[in-house]
């Protein structure tokens, strides 16, 4: 698929133009990334304006936001500041709790997925690997999500998840935001990628995480036998935030039982300072409607960081990389 900026009258839009084959017809992921996205009205989601069905493409009309997660993080390397870290986790964690509570999964979480528009909404997008979780659980691929960002229980080969996939990126997205570099770069393949999970979290074994022998690619002796660390020796940063450390550990466990929920994480002590009237605005009000809730600037910056207006937007800048 191509993806371009148009205007539409005066406003920007995002278009994800999908080529259609005439002897495959229109591709599922897209039909099921249109389906999904079209029911879900939340500010921190992108917002599917339209889809255009023509003989040769399948056009996805979303609203246009300039940024995404990984170019911002480009831009203020070094770790981002601590309270606007704390604002995009609150963000990603109100878009997840949303489609969660509506038996959908993300599944392919990472820093590119984030679009962040230029008031500092962060918004959730690409749901192309996205599904409607059906209950009971029915297996699904485990090639879904991103190594870095790929949980261990995915890595193993299961297939029967839930919503605590999406958290295990989570908590990889927390930690990157706030030291400034990804948690579990594997550089070579999934045994690698495990490795590095294992040195931090220690190796698993069934008293830590009952059925992991039964998992497809889990064959005891090809792990080396790590004890878990605490994450802040991994993480220094962690350590400097209050909470920071004990919210990371909540997601980045690896029996996914285990892993704290979106909707139980916005409860988490780590947001305490936050104004309590964020926890009251609707699905559609960005956090921003809050006063005194606002980005700060980065390190580096010498003005104010996603000052940039467009008199186009009413509500300010929508949009998406799509």
């Amino acid at each position: 698929f191509a993806r371009t900026v148009w205007e539409v009258n005066g406003k920007l839009v995002a278009l994800k133009v999908i080529r259609l084959q005439e002897e495959e017809g229109t591709p599922f992921t897209a039909i099921r990334e249109a389906s999904l996205l079209k029911g879900l009205k939340h500010s921190n989601i992108v917002l599917l304006h339209d889809i255009i069905h023509t003989k040769e493409t399948l056009t996805l009309v979303f609203e246009y936001v300039h940024t995404d997660l990984c170019q911002y993080m480009d831009r203020h390397p070094g770790g981002l500041h601590p309270d606007n870290v704390k604002l995009f986790l609150y963000q990603l964690l109100r878009g997840l709790s949303y489609i969660h509570q509506r038996y959908i999964l993300h599944r392919d979480l990472k820093p590119q997925n984030l679009l962040i528009s230029d008031t500092g909404e962060l918004k959730l997008a690409d749901f192309g690997l996205a599904r409607a979780k059906s209950v009971p659980s029915h297996t699904y691929s485990n090639e879904v999500v991103t190594l870095w960002y790929r949980p261990p229980d995915v890595l193993l080969g299961s297939t029967d998840y839930s919503t605590c996939l999406d958290m295990w990126g989570v908590g990889c997205i927390f930690i990157e935001m706030i030291q400034g570099v990804a948690a579990f770069p594997g550089m070579k393949d999934i045994q690698d990628q495990l490795e590095r999970i294992f040195l931090v979290l220690g190796t698993p074994c069934e008293d830590t995480w009952p059925g992991v022998h039964s998992l497809p690619h889990f064959k005891p002796d090809s792990f080396t036998v790590y004890s878990s660390k605490k994450l802040r020796q991994a993480w220094n940063k962690l350590g400097y935030v209050d909470h920071a450390e004990e919210l990371a550990s909540r997601f980045l466990q690896c029996f996914p039982k285990n892993r704290l929920s979106a909707q139980a994480a916005l409860q988490h002590e780590y947001f305490s300072h936050l104004p309590p009237r964020l926890w009251e605005i609707s699905d559609m009000a960005t956090i921003f409607t809050v006063p005194n809730v606002k980005l700060q600037v980065e390190s580096g910056d010498s003005i104010q960081v996603c000052t940039r207006t467009s008199s186009s937007h009413a509500k300010g800048p929508s949009s998406s990389k799509h």
